[in-house]
């Protein structure tokens, strides 16, 4: 009696492209944690099939993984021919995973069940009993991906042989390896795969052999440990068909061992002083020198004959990069990254696949790198050839980029997603040209004056609209072109705020060509406060007269829109100062907006108090017609001069919170 196998659910897509604040890097490790390592050998009960020609067997791969990132569902069809990583960093010599099978011959059509048992060194013992009712565990620290194929065992270099069934869905999958074609279905899910960054204590697939498999068959495993930790093609036991010759082991049986280029100490910092000159330079602040100031973001380009030395610096502390792109969009674009780990600047190329985390390269174009650590501030430069030809994704520096400078953090060499939008320059430059000293911004104009539009929208005109709607109406109610004074006023000022609001709303639609799905709720809140300010306009349009019985319902209807879209507005702009497209320098920003709703709410209460106070004052004191009318209206006269005052006050200091924001979005 044989168990059932479960169905095949593997998914035989290729990588997918991902967006905005997806964290992605080489299909193999994606958000960093630090792990440890603990695997146990389990026991395999295992049944012979009773049908001629064809034998039950187990290929079971064990492995405990903690944290899988860059592709976190492990579709790395894309790194089945190769079985390398692309982290950029060399492999692991000493293989800390072992692969076992239940038996050394197989058939043609066969099914093989095996085990791969981790071991760490001479810490544990590893203890296999086939076929037998016995298991063993194992500990160390956890491993974050894994890629299994089966070869023929005289060309490893080869396309993957056979196809794997699955065990247990949930933990592994199939991938079907993309430069691979096959005439069958049965051929599907060459390879296998983690499915989730979950931890797993074991790993059961079949591996099924083809009709027309070669005589020997060797089983290779890539496992990650972590970003900058991993082996490659790890070998396995080798399987044969019965009867034919016995196997010569080759002699390699790993994949070669990089050799990364020479870093050394930069000496001391950089400087600005050939800027424009000899050197083309991009500087955040704008004529910062990188030697005197330590939050002076600088990039620098120098050419010589056949090459461009380049110099990057700032405040960071977790990694520095710049790109060069075709577009103001991240995606396709060649970038480079200086990234701290443990008190070291690694230097790696990379390119960008979208809105991405960099997919990091062979750092073989790069020569002369350099790196220094100083008092926050990260430095570190290399060498590169103007153009060169052959290598994928490095891009030809006669031509014309925009150039974006990012910054953030990273752990364990993996780096985050940036948390302020990157400095990208005004324009496209050649940096191989003329020496020029540029600098850039961390926000597109479109996106700046839809920052300040609100700004002036929703934090001075309809707050000062509002207050003399509420309090001003005795103070200015002479009529001016037909209606009161004070409305005028109000209802000038309230046009101006929706027309703002109207036209701010626009401008991240015709930035982003649509929805932006990753700016959290400040959009939803934008579009309310857009939805109450024309019901506002709307309602305000068809106002009742004065002493109509449906006056007091449209003043209340009136007031409640109005507070709610300010409330909702001021919200939103909470929320709109810590996005990566207009991110204010902080903390001050938070304690700006508390201090202008500080303001705004205590004037109100002033003036509030101040009515009632003078609604107290003005009665009749005695019987004297005279006396009510004087003593009224001096009470008038003091209580106007109080308000017009108080307004004056108000709206200097109203106008200093907007200045703040306004020069802020200004300065990124």
């Amino acid at each position: 009696m044989v168990e059932s196998l479960p169905a095949d659910a593997g998914d035989t897509d290729s990588n997918p492209g991902l967006g905005g604040s997806r964290v992605l890097r080489s299909g193999w490790a994606r958000e960093p944690q630090l792990l440890s390592l603990r695997v146990w050998s389990l026991y395999s009960a295992t049944r012979e099939m009773a049908v001629p020609g064809f034998t039950l067997g187990a290929f079971i791969l064990l492995l405990l993984v903690s944290s899988v990132a860059n592709y976190p569902n492990g579709k790395v069809t894309k790194s089945c021919r190769g079985m390398i990583p692309k982290h950029g960093q060399t492999p692991q010599s000493d293989p800390a995973c072992h692969i076992s099978v239940s038996q050394m011959t197989f058939r043609p059509g066969d099914q093989i069940k095996g085990t791969v048992l981790f071991f760490w060194g001479d810490v544990a013992k590893l203890l296999t009993y086939l076929f037998v009712c016995f298991s063993v565990t194992l500990s160390g620290p956890p491993f974050k991906g894994f890629l299994l194929e089966a070869r023929d065992a005289e060309n490893l270099s080869g396309p993957p042989i056979g196809s794997f069934t699955l065990i247990d869905s949930q933990v592994s999958q199939l991938l079907t390896c993309e430069d691979i074609q096959f005439s069958s279905i049965l051929f599907q899910g060459s390879a296998v795969s983690h499915t989730s960054p979950s931890k797993k204590t074991e790993i059961k697939v079949y591996w099924n052999a083809p009709s027309s498999a070669p005589n020997h068959i060797k089983f290779l495993a890539t496992v990650v440990e972590k970003y900058k930790i991993y082996w490659v093609k790890i070998p396995g036991p080798i399987i044969s068909q019965p009867n034919v010759l016995p196997f010569t082991t080759p002699k390699a049986t790993t994949a070669p061992m990089p050799t990364l280029p020479p870093v050394s100490h930069l000496t001391k910092s950089f400087n600005a002083s050939d800027c424009g000159n000899k050197k083309f330079c991009i500087r955040s602040p704008l004529n910062c020198d990188p030697e005197k100031e330590l939050a002076c973001v600088f990039l620098s380009f120098t050419r010589d004959a056949k090459s461009v030395m380049v110099e990057m610096s700032g405040p960071s502390k977790g990694y520095l990069s710049f790109a060069f792109s075709h577009d103001r969009w991240m995606g396709d674009d060649d970038a480079y990254v200086c990234i701290l780990e443990d008190q070291t600047v690694h230097i790696q190329p990379s390119h960008l696949t979208g809105r991405s985390h960099p997919v990091m390269d062979s750092r073989d174009p790069l020569e002369d790198m350099s790196w220094r650590l100083a008092d926050g501030v990260m430095q570190c430069s290399f060498r590169r050839n103007i153009t060169l030809p052959g290598v994928e994704n490095r891009f030809d520096l006669n031509a014309s980029y925009y150039i974006f400078l990012a910054d953030g953090a990273a752990d364990d060499g993996q780096i985050h997603k940036h948390s302020q939008q990157p400095l990208i320059t005004y324009e496209k430059y050649n940096v191989t040209g003329y020496p020029e000293n540029i600098g850039g911004s961390h926000s597109l104009l479109l996106l700046k004056v839809h920052g300040a539009l609100m700004f002036v929208a929703w934090m001075t005109t309809v707050s000062v609209g509002v207050l003399i709607a509420r309090f001003f109406k005795p103070v200015w109610s002479k009529a001016l072109f037909g209606d009161a004074a004070w409305f005028q006023v109000h209802r000038m000022l309230m046009l101006t705020t929706s027309a703002l609001t109207f036209i701010a709303f626009l401008l991240p639609f015709i930035y982003r060509g649509g929805w932006n799905w990753h700016a959290g709720y400040h959009p939803y809140l934008g579009c309310i406060v857009m939805i109450l300010a024309v019901l506002q306009l709307l309602l305000a349009a068809f106002r009742p007269p004065l002493h109509d019985p449906r006056r007091q319902m449209f003043n209340w209807t009136h007031w409640s829109m109005g507070t709610a879209a300010r409330i909702i507005a001021v919200a939103a702009m909470f929320l709109g100062m810590d996005l990566p497209g207009l991110t204010l320098p902080g903390p001050w920003k938070t304690y700006a907006m508390i201090g202008f709703v500080a303001w705004h709410v205590g004037t109100e209460i002033v003036l509030e108090v101040h009515t009632y106070r003078l609604s107290r004052k003005v009665e009749i004191l005695d019987d004297d017609r005279i006396q009510i009318l004087q003593s009224f209206t001096a009470a008038e006269a003091e209580g106007y001069a109080f308000k017009k005052t108080v307004l004056a006050i108000y709206v200097c200091g109203n106008l200093t919170f907007l200045t703040m924001f306004l020069s802020a979005i200004n300065h990124l």
